[in-house]
């Protein structure tokens, strides 16, 4: 049974009518009055038979009672309503932006590949909730930087002389191709001690619209904050505000080992109404600047399906909104719930624009993860605006191809422009990036640009090396990246040898895993030899870590799911 059919039909029914309209109740009409409205209404769309009608059309219908339906159902008229027994299975309304798949590049027409540091891992558990459902994974949900980024490697290196993060570099043959090699750039930073952190203000924003009433949404989204409330000390402050057809804050200030009352506040919620967000997010803004900490950690987590249906409710004017609020120095942290009607488009710009991060809650087990076990990487940044540019050597590379990342891309100019948004790193975050390298004397093919001049080789005096050193450099790898409240950048460069070619590690097995999976879901076109096989192969069994093992099983569920024979 898939799990968004668990739900009982007196929920689904309260959640579509809720999320659609979302309005009080009619005054002066009587609990039975508004019962025989209700059958009214399903006599005249005849709703008992609505064999091949999307649900969403059909409540639709419905919007003109919804007042009514909600009010018996408030009154404990539950009973004397007449739900339709049906609710069309194609019900989904989940969005994800259309993202083409990085090509094969050649170092002759570009040889610099720039782009924004990700640490999202909202994709892994997005195409995890489709794998439990038994449901096959559509292309749009599937960003492999984030499925890889969701693990933690063991690199081996820490940070040193006062820099946020340490740079680790593997570079070995590629599992699916025989004519490339990859290239693996790990970067990780130190892990927060918790007993030195800074003091936290959160401000919990917290969509309580009609569309969030199911079990994996509110409800959800209350244990998750729950969790987090329970992890906080005396010097954290909280405040909560929450929005539906209009935003109301109900709670300011309180400290954070005041679990007591946050779990309270918290627990009192229920979902009803339409979905303002742009309000509540002007609100919840408000409320942290109120009690900003000066040196502190300064955040909103929002916590939503993202169906907005009342003010802003398109992603440029959402986008436009958290761009200007950032600049205040309050970072935004976005919280996805939902199975059938997430807005995994709007969520990702939130989290992209408002200098934070984006994750998917489908379970308390990733709340428990995100909140509490990557406490300190989900709300402690430790470097804002990083981006990445690697240069690839003509001398032994001929092309390469950055695996996911399609939508961070950024232009070679961009990346000593500061105006230029970034991405946020937080304490104990891995950040993994993986080209699919052509060296020069690979007889895979690149296309490439005819040209009849070539410019002279240039190299600024920051990459001025040895003659002996570069003869052996593969690529170099540049990161720039700003202080938290800092508006100048800094930048750190490591240098790749040809030589340090290798075995491929443990962890670069389980990278390629990850990374060959995701190609299969997205049917890529530079999937080569692999399969389903090969990720198992790669990925390996029996393993300590329980994300791992997680992963493994999750392949074996979804080849059962398509008949892999």
């Amino acid at each position: 049974m898939k799990r968004r059919k668990n739900i009982s039909i007196i929920l689904v029914t309260a959640l579509l009518l809720g999320s659609l309209c979302g309005c009080g109740s009619k005054q002066g009409d009587s609990p039975e009055s508004i019962a025989e409205q209700y059958r009214n209404k399903n006599q005249k769309y005849d709703l008992g038979n609505t064999d091949g009608i999307v649900a969403e059309t059909a409540a639709e219908s419905w919007d003109a009672d919804c007042n009514s339906v909600q009010s018996a159902t408030k009154n404990g008229m539950e009973d004397s309503l007449e739900y339709p027994p049906y609710i069309a299975e194609d019900y989904d309304t989940r969005e994800y932006d259309y993202v083409g798949e990085n090509q094969f590049v050649s170092v002759a027409d570009a040889p610099l590949s720039t782009f924004a540091a990700d640490v999202d891992t909202a994709s892994y558990s997005n195409i995890r909730g489709y794998i439990e459902a038994g449901e096959e994974v559509p292309s749009g949900a599937v960003r492999i930087e984030e499925m890889i980024n969701y693990f933690h490697y063991d690199y081996g290196k820490r940070p040193e002389d006062g820099k946020p993060f340490a740079v680790t570099t593997e570079y070995t043959d590629c599992p699916w191709n025989e004519d490339t090699n990859l290239l693996m750039i790990g970067i990780n930073t130190e892990a927060i001690d918790f007993s030195n952190a800074k003091p936290s203000n959160l401000v919990f924003l917290i969509d309580t619209s009609g569309s969030m009433f199911d079990e994996y949404k509110l409800p959800l989204a209350q244990k998750a904050f729950d969790m987090l409330a329970e992890n906080l000390g005396e010097n954290d402050r909280v405040s909560i505000v929450t929005y539906a057809g209009t935003d109301t804050v109900v709670l300011q200030g309180a400290a954070g080992n005041e679990t007591y009352t946050i779990t309270e506040a918290v627990d009192s919620l229920s979902a009803y109404g339409s979905t303002n967000g742009g309000d509540g997010i002007i609100t919840a803004y408000s409320i942290a600047e109120k009690y900003f900490i000066e040196g502190g950690n300064n955040r909103v987590i929002l916590a939503t399906d993202g169906d907005l249906n009342v003010g802003l409710t398109n992603e440029e004017d959402l986008v436009n909104l958290i761009t200007d609020e950032k600049e205040s120095g309050i970072y935004l942290s976005v919280l996805g719930f939902g199975f059938d009607n997430l807005k995994d488009n709007k969520l990702e710009a939130l989290a992209d624009y408002g200098n934070g991060n984006y994750a998917f809650i489908d379970s308390v087990y990733e709340a428990r993860k995100v909140l509490v076990d990557n406490m300190g990487g989900t709300l402690h940044t430790v470097a804002k605006d990083v981006k990445l540019q690697v240069e690839f050597n003509p001398a032994y590379v001929k092309g390469y191809r950055l695996i996911g990342y399609e939508n961070r891309t950024l232009d070679a100019a961009d990346f000593q422009d500061d105006s230029v948004d970034g991405g946020e790193i937080g304490a104990g975050h891995y950040v993994t990036v993986l080209y699919e390298v052509v060296q020069a004397d690979s007889p895979y093919e690149v296309p490439s640009a005819e040209r009849r001049y070539s410019d002279a080789e240039e190299h600024s005096a920051e990459d001025t090396i040895s003659s002996e050193a570069f003869a052996d450099e593969l690529a170099a790898v540049r990161i720039r990246y700003k202080e938290p409240g800092e508006d100048t950048s800094q930048l750190m460069t490591e240098y790749v040898k040809k030589s340090s070619y290798s075995e491929m590690s443990g962890d670069m097995s389980f990278i390629s895993a990850v990374a060959v999976f995701g190609m299969l879901l997205k049917e890529s076109r530079y999937a080569g030899t692999a399969d389903y096989d090969l990720v198992l192969s790669l990925a390996g069994e029996d393993h300590k870590d329980e994300y791992r093992q997680q992963f493994v099983n999750m392949v074996k569920d979804y080849m059962k799911i398509i008949h892999y024979d």
